[in-house]
């Protein structure tokens, strides 16, 4: 019998993480960047020392947004309209998810900080070469910084092709644009590149996928960021 109920309480813990895994998507988010993460360790040959270190931080995320599951799923269960301590012990819980997170960043900089540096410095010296490279980098920063807004403000019903902050389609647009006119150093080029991507704003608000304010956020973030890096490297 102790032997069934050992495994069965492995058949309940398991339950319990496939089931934050499914219903949060702050958990499927640090499952992912903890993946990476020790992809990361296996590909920078990371010392022993320093996979326990990451192992713990990464381990302390996955339990905090467990418990935070737990309390937040326990106190809904318990109160059925609003009451000011049920939302301070989900604003305790939340807490502990964030410390952890950035607990987590501070280990993975101090690891990882040191060997990222040298290989993004050679390849953004390559990337100097010519505007294609730069491009590529704007456009692939650009679609990485619409990911994590999309992801810390998207609500229920929406996706990361269509609605939420900012619109991704926009500030591609704007960022290739912006790429284009610094490269070719024309005015009319440049008009002509902005009214495109001003275009492709306009078909995301006629569509309904993307209101107006959503658009000008992200034709401003695409213009910014390849603005910064056309700045920076370009010769």
């Amino acid at each position: 019998m102790r032997s069934r109920s050992l495994l069965w309480s492995f058949d309940y813990a398991i339950r319990g993480i496939v089931y934050t895994l499914r219903t949060q998507r702050n958990m499927r988010l640090h499952m992912i960047a903890g993946v990476l993460v020790f992809i990361l360790a296996l590909l920078l040959r990371v010392s022993g020392l320093e996979l326990i270190a990451l192992v713990f931080a990464v381990g302390f995320v996955f339990v905090c947004e467990l418990m935070n599951t737990a309390v937040e799923t326990v106190v809904d269960l318990a109160t059925q309209t609003y009451e000011p301590l049920a939302g301070v012990a989900k604003d305790v819980a939340a807490g502990a998810v964030l410390i952890s997170a950035v607990t987590a960043v501070s280990v993975g900089y101090v690891v990882f900080f040191n060997r990222v540096i040298p290989f993004a410095q050679s390849l953004l010296i390559g990337a100097k070469t010519g505007p294609a490279g730069l491009t590529v980098i704007a456009l692939a920063l650009t679609s990485i910084a619409v990911l994590a807004v999309k992801a810390a403000t998207m609500e229920k019903g929406e996706s990361f092709l269509r609605g939420g902050w900012p619109s991704g389609h926009t500030a591609l647009a704007f960022a290739l644009a912006s790429a284009i006119f610094y490269y070719v150093q024309s005015a009319k080029v440049a008009v002509a590149a902005l009214f495109i991507a001003a275009l492709v704003g306009h078909s995301r608000v006629e569509s309904g996928a993307h209101t107006i304010p959503q658009t000008i956020v992200g034709g401003l973030m695409g213009f910014l960021l390849a603005t910064a890096v056309f700045q920076i490297f370009w010769r």
